[in-house]
Formats: structure tokens, sequence, C-alpha cells
């Protein structure tokens, strides 16, 4: 029960049905749930989202689901409004809601590239600009932004992608800076190659019909990392276990950028 009592918003949770293969988002709000935490799910896939939360209220949390799109501040301040209204007080965001397109500089179009920036680097901006007074006001907490490896090292697969997880990376080191004072943490998670839906969604842009995974070619370690494994990283970066670590930057990848 690391997280017993704490209230956290997690986005992109909608890939959460039990009986199917979860996303990150998902796979923390049922970790969460066992640890004790009052979860409030956003996504825009809500039929998705309001079974994940139906399944995860079956075990006796509370959970509550909100459509949402991260790059709207109307949409952020209804959630934050459901949030206060329903458990009153904020303990924990994670900015788990992403997306990906596979394109080059050249060939990226602006739709692509203002898409990638509005669900990582804005999305994770206006989380921060409408959650942090309600923080403020429950005595500090943790936020947890999910950037990526490619934030780190580029990566070749989408330009677009990278550029909006660096942004996302460097936003977290600002704001750990900024609200230390306020005791509110702000750390990024850079997770490699990790199987979920949307990376079998974008692999499968990429291969041929039965070709092999070629992401294997790139990981020491030689497989794919879990939802699970990127989660419990997240429990620790949400609970007090981490309470001296802010603006740091955890990677999960396999020892790819190792190399």
């Amino acid at each position: 029960m690391r997280l017993k009592d704490k209230v956290a918003i997690i986005t992109g949770a909608a890939m959460g049905v039990q009986g199917e293969l979860m996303g990150i988002g998902g796979t923390t709000a049922w970790m969460f749930a066992k640890e004790g935490a009052k979860l409030v799910l956003t996504d825009m896939n809500a039929e998705k989202g309001e079974k994940t939360a139906a399944q995860i209220r079956k075990t006796g949390a509370e959970a509550v689901f909100v459509k949402h799109e991260v790059s709207s501040e109307d949409h952020w301040k209804k959630v934050v409004a459901v949030t206060v209204e329903k458990f009153v007080c904020l303990d924990i965001i994670v900015n788990a809601a992403g997306t990906t397109t596979g394109s080059t500089v050249e060939r990226t179009t602006l739709e692509q590239w203002d898409t990638m920036m509005d669900i990582h680097a804005k999305g994770a901006f206006l989380g921060m600009k409408h959650c942090i007074p309600v923080m403020k006001k429950s005595g500090g907490g943790s936020i947890v932004i999910l950037s990526s490896t490619d934030g780190m090292i580029g990566g070749g697969f989408s330009a677009p992608y990278a550029a909006a997880k660096g942004a996302n990376r460097l936003l977290a080191r600002a704001a750990a800076i900024q609200y230390a004072k306020d005791n509110i943490r702000v750390n990024s998670l850079h997770p490699g190659e990790i199987d979920t839906p949307l990376s079998r969604w974008a692999v499968d842009q990429v291969l041929d019909s039965g070709g092999d995974d070629p992401r294997l070619d790139w990981i020491p370690m030689g497989r794919l990392g879990t939802s699970q494994e990127v989660a419990q990283s997240i429990v620790f970066l949400a609970s007090d276990e981490s309470a001296y670590m802010t603006g740091a930057e955890l990677v999960i990848d396999g020892g790819i950028i190792a190399k």
C-alpha cells in the first residue's frame, strides 16, 4: 500500500482492460489501485477507459474515468474539477498519454509535427499548469512525465516524436527546479522498446507481413520490455520511496543507450 489514499490522475489510461494487451497508462492504473491510490483515469478512448475504470472498481478501489484530449486546456480544467469534486486533493500526475508517427524530417507534415508536440509537450505542460495549484494546496506531490529514449538519443523512426519527447524531458527538469520548494517532485521516465498496443501498431507500419521485429537487434538484453516493468518504476517515482528524487531521468530500455 505504498500509495494509500493518494489521489492520482493518469492520462492515456484506457488500455487497461483485463484480458487484453495493456498500455503503460492502463497497467499503471492497476498497480496504483493495488497500492491503495484513488484514481482519475483519462483518455480519448472512452469505451475502453470506462471499462478499465469499472474493472478496477470491482476490486474495491476507487476509480473514475474522464474523456480527455490532453492538448485541450478546457479538458484539463474539467479533469482537475472532477478530481477536486470527487477526491478534494491531488497528489500524483502521470502523463502517459501518447501516440507516434513514423516520419523523416522531409516527409513530416505540419499536422504530424503539431500532433506530436500537442500530445507530448503541450499535454504535459497543461497538466502541470492546472494541477500544480491543487498540489500546492494538498501539500506537494509527484509528477511523472513519460518521455522516451528517443527524447535522449534521437532515434531514427520519427523526427517529430523524438523532438516532442525531448521537449517534455526538459520541461520536467525546468518544473523540478521551479517547484522543489513546494514539495512537488517532477521526474521523467524514458522507456525504450516496450511491448504495448501503440508500439505494435507503430512497428506494423514499417514491417512487411510476417517480418521479424527489427527492434530486437537494437536491444542488448535481446527482448522487449513490458508495460509492467515500466509501471513498477512509475509506482516508485510516485511513492515516498523516491522522496529525494526530482529532475531525474529514469531509463528503462534493456541497455539501448548504454551502447
